[in-house]
């Protein structure tokens, strides 16, 4: 078990193994889930796309009209993170 100190403003910073063992990287998210008996499950947050980041990744790439399987494949990357 790794024992970690908690700054004068309450703050932990994770070791470097810990993260990787998470697979999170430098500016992603993780998520706590409160559990009882003061305990907490830590996980990586599932990555947010947002629609601005959907239309410019994919902007380039239509270069003719799409079939909606094609829209709907492009849209699923895009939600989940993939580039």
């Amino acid at each position: 078990m790794t024992s970690l100190a908690v700054t004068m403003k309450g703050q932990v910073t994770l070791k470097r193994d810990l993260l990787q063992h998470l697979g999170i990287k430098p500016g992603e998210r993780i998520d706590f889930d409160k559990l009882p008996g003061g305990e907490l499950r830590v996980k990586a947050a599932k990555p947010v796309g947002t629609i601005d980041s959907f239309i410019g990744r994919h902007a380039s790439k239509v270069k003719k009209p799409m079939r909606i399987e094609e829209m709907n494949e492009i849209a699923a990357s895009g939600w989940a993170g993939e580039e």
